[in-house]
């Protein structure tokens, strides 16, 4: 694929920040009940975030207002019964690690095939897609953006979600930021901007109501039987790194693979060399670690863990700490050698944080790639607002 065309499939961030500007104002910003401290709060419908200024006064601005909505040019009409081949879905967001100069994207990536074995005719990412065709009502079924890439978190992060309505409005829920990763009763529903309690501590997402009402759970992925391995000089073009994570529609026959995806283009940077999922990634005689790379790249994604995903070191016995369970997404302040018992180093302000020894990984990486590589803000996607429990 040229980068050309890639350009017209994916809107650069800087694009996207410039139609976000043209949305500073138009909030529709209404009370919708009382604060702890008995003050009204304040709720944007139009990008369903909180309103509330301080002294409790509604907000000129809501805390999302930088976000502009999804507009009906930016969401995909996909017919299934048109890709007999197979269609998958996924979460995408930014590579943790990438030397070319192509638009960073983030949004819903889309696979469609007429045939098992023949091209991709759709390879994009879309900001949401309705689903057509097939067993879908007539009228469709829509998925966002962020239903794709929280799915994405919660799922690597190995927690099960639920499909969760708002008790007020009946609308699906979607949790976000720390709440895609915490299970909780009491939820604050983006719609019409009120609490409300589910029967169980859960995270929702409006995704598992598609694939239990449709009958489209996902298969298990297997492990790549692929290796790849290759020298950033020989590559002028530039490489890209994403963690694979599993499809949350798959309808192809084939099994998805799982591991490390990886792009590497040809030094004009216009042709796409190597786009595929492999189980052993070596660049520049460095191995990469697939559970890290996904984990990394689930870290991102997460706005309230921005900047203390960090490379934590023994100074006993010199190993590198990877942070897993709780911990991968939890910063602490903890200093301790899983190893050995050591004191655990990092340099830095921050006192809670997390390790990952990638971060250092691909810092030494980027100091030998023939472009200096892009970097990518978690703060991207919107948060979820602190007070939700």
């Amino acid at each position: 694929m040229s980068t050309r065309s890639r350009e017209a499939e994916c809107k650069s961030y800087s694009e996207i920040d410039e139609r976000n500007h043209e949305n500073l104002t138009d909030c529709h910003v209404t009370p919708v009940g009382r604060r702890r401290d008995g003050g009204t709060r304040y709720w944007c419908l139009t990008h369903k975030a909180d309103a509330t200024a301080k002294y409790g006064k509604p907000s000129l601005q809501c805390r999302a207002a930088h976000i502009a909505p999804v507009s009906p040019e930016e969401t995909l009409l996909l017919n299934i019964d048109e890709y007999p081949g197979g269609i998958a879905l996924w979460g995408a967001v930014p590579p943790i690690y990438d030397t070319t100069r192509l638009p960073l994207c983030r949004g819903l990536h889309v696979h469609a095939r007429k045939t098992r074995t023949g091209p991709k005719i759709i390879d994009r990412t879309v900001r949401a897609v309705k689903l057509l065709g097939g067993q879908f009502p007539d009228k469709g079924v829509s998925l966002s953006e962020l239903d794709a890439i929280y799915y994405m978190v919660s799922t690597i992060f190995g927690f099960e979600m639920r499909h969760v309505v708002c008790s007020y409005c009946g609308n699906s829920h979607l949790d976000k930021d720390w709440f895609s990763v915490h299970m909780h009763k009491r939820h604050l529903c983006a719609y019409c901007g009120k609490y409300f309690k589910d029967s169980i501590s859960s995270i929702g997402n409006p995704i598992r109501q598609i694939q239990r009402d449709y009958d489209i759970e996902p298969k298990k992925p297997r492990r790549s039987a692929k290796a790849i391995n290759i020298r950033q000089s020989e590559f002028q073009g530039g490489i890209q790194i994403w963690g694979s994570n599993p499809a949350f529609f798959w309808s192809s026959d084939k099994t998805e693979e799982e591991g490390i995806h990886v792009h590497v283009y040809e030094t004009d940077g216009n042709t796409r060399l190597f786009d595929n999922t492999y189980s052993d990634v070596t660049i520049d005689g460095v191995s990469l670690d697939p559970m890290m790379v996904r984990t990394l790249m689930a870290q991102r994604a997460l706005p309230h863990i921005e900047n203390r995903v960090v490379s934590l070191t023994c100074v006993k016995c010199h190993a590198s700490e990877f942070s897993i369970g709780e911990e991968a997404f939890t910063p602490n302040s903890r200093r301790i050698c899983t190893y050995c018992g050591g004191k655990l180093h990092w340099t830095g302000r921050l006192r809670r944080v997390i390790g990952n020894p990638l971060i250092e990984i691909l810092g030494n990486l980027a100091q030998h790639a023939p472009r200096t590589p892009q970097h990518h803000s978690s703060g991207l996607l919107p948060e979820a607002p602190s007070n939700q429990l």
